[in-house]
């Protein structure tokens, strides 16, 4: 388990670098494989290597100078799979914003061993936080 904790900081790291608007950090941990998956806050599905790193190099293009931080909910970890269930906070000058914006997240990323190496395979990030009181189908 030390060395998916190690995983761990490293990518709470890579995700100051992200809200920094630099998604190389965070990219470099993501599996290369085709049935890799990106959810993010700004839509849709991205699926493959190629489409999930397109949507982690537009997203970290919103954000400047960012600040991050995860709030664990839970985390499991076997010898070949493993999950966290964040919340995340940032704060960040987004778009052409000139001011900072804060926003949260939550997080749900999903590791695998790959050639003896964790790697992400789905990240589903949005930005429900909070119990809704109603549900508007659209």
């Amino acid at each position: 388990m030390r060395d998916f904790d190690e995983l761990v900081e490293q990518y709470h790291s890579a995700l100051q670098d992200f809200v920094k608007g630099n998604p190389k950090p965070l990219e470099d941990l993501f599996s290369n494989r085709e049935d890799v998956t990106l959810a993010n806050p700004f839509g849709g599905i991205a699926r493959g290597w190629k489409a999930v790193k397109e949507t982690q190099e537009r997203a970290a293009s919103f954000y400047r100078e960012g600040t991050h931080t995860s709030e664990n909910v839970v985390k499991y970890v076997n010898a070949e799979i493993a999950y966290l269930v964040e919340v995340e906070r940032f704060k960040a000058k987004l778009g052409g914003q000139t001011e900072m914006s804060t926003g949260s997240l939550r997080v749900t990323s999903i590791f695998r061993k790959e050639d003896g190496f964790w790697k992400t395979v789905h990240r589903h990030a949005d930005p429900l936080t909070t119990v809704q009181t109603s549900y508007e189908i659209k």
